[in-house]
């Protein structure tokens, strides 16, 4: 497939029960679904799904409920609610099993699915993730809630953003849009239904963890300390000058590790 053929994104719905789910995809080859972070949606992905489908995957942006024509009559019951609609999207396609990527909250809805649904993930790839068993602290649960909230002054705003999501001297003002809060409040409330422990190891698929240098919600540290708990299914890649926004400080660094990852999981 041509470079300018793999950038053509259409999108679809994928219907679970009630749940109607707007699916973004673009190329063709082995299946790569991305997952966006806490309350923003799979536009956050545009240049790392153009860099992944033009190397040869075939790459799927569901979006999360409230977002784009994705619709439910009900809030997320909890994390495995989550990862069923990710389910419904993998098994739609048709495509087997997945490399499933997760930013920042998605993570753990990559983790669940692994988790519960083996057989439709080949790997998971963790971006920016806390795999901490403890929640994040209020100071940066109330930094997200301000970075989200279109009603603050845009001074405050950046601040916020600059504290929880981007490292110095990054410009954070890309990030005024693109926010959800009300996805944010449900996506968050059904995280915190769900045990970390539940999700921590996911499942048994190998794992590539993108750890931005400097995060203040996703340690170094944590990195490490999960490839200790996991041992050699993990791979820990340090993303230099990036924070918790990483794929959007970072998307040519996490296209090229993304793309290695698929090519080790799937060898031409």
């Amino acid at each position: 497939m041509s470079v300018s053929a793999a950038s053509v994104v259409t999108a679809s719905i994928v219907r679970r029960g009630e749940v109607s789910i707007e699916v973004l995809a673009q190329g063709a080859g082995p299946l790569v679904v991305l997952l966006p972070s806490l309350g923003r949606g799979a536009t956050d992905f545009d240049v790392i799904a153009d860099r992944i489908a033009a190397a040869g995957y075939r790459v799927l942006r569901p979006q999360p409920r409230g977002i784009g024509a994705s619709r439910s009559p009900a809030p997320y019951a909890d994390l495995q609610d989550c990862a069923a609609d990710i389910a419904a999207v993998i098994e739609s396609d048709g495509g087997g099993a997945a490399l499933v990527a997760g930013h920042a909250f998605g993570n753990r809805v990559a983790r669940m699915l692994a988790t519960d649904r083996p057989d439709l993930v080949r790997g998971v790839s963790l971006i920016a993730a806390n795999v901490g068993h403890a929640p994040s602290t209020p100071p940066i649960r109330e930094a997200i809630r301000n970075s989200a909230n279109n009603a603050l002054p845009d001074a405050e705003r950046l601040k916020a953003l600059s504290f929880a999501f981007f490292a110095p001297g990054n410009d954070p003002r890309p990030w005024l849009k693109g926010w959800h809060p009300e996805v944010l409040a449900a996506q968050r409330a059904a995280g915190d239904q769900t045990s970390r422990q539940l999700d921590y190891a996911g499942g048994n698929a190998p794992i590539l963890y993108l750890q931005p240098g400097h995060d203040p919600l996703a340690h170094v540290e944590d990195a490490h300390e999960f490839k200790r708990a996991l041992g050699e299914r993990v791979t820990v890649i340090v993303v230099d000058n990036a924070s918790h926004a990483a794929i959007e400080e970072q998307p040519e660094a996490i296209s090229r590790a993304l793309i290695d990852f698929a090519g080790r999981l799937w060898p031409r």
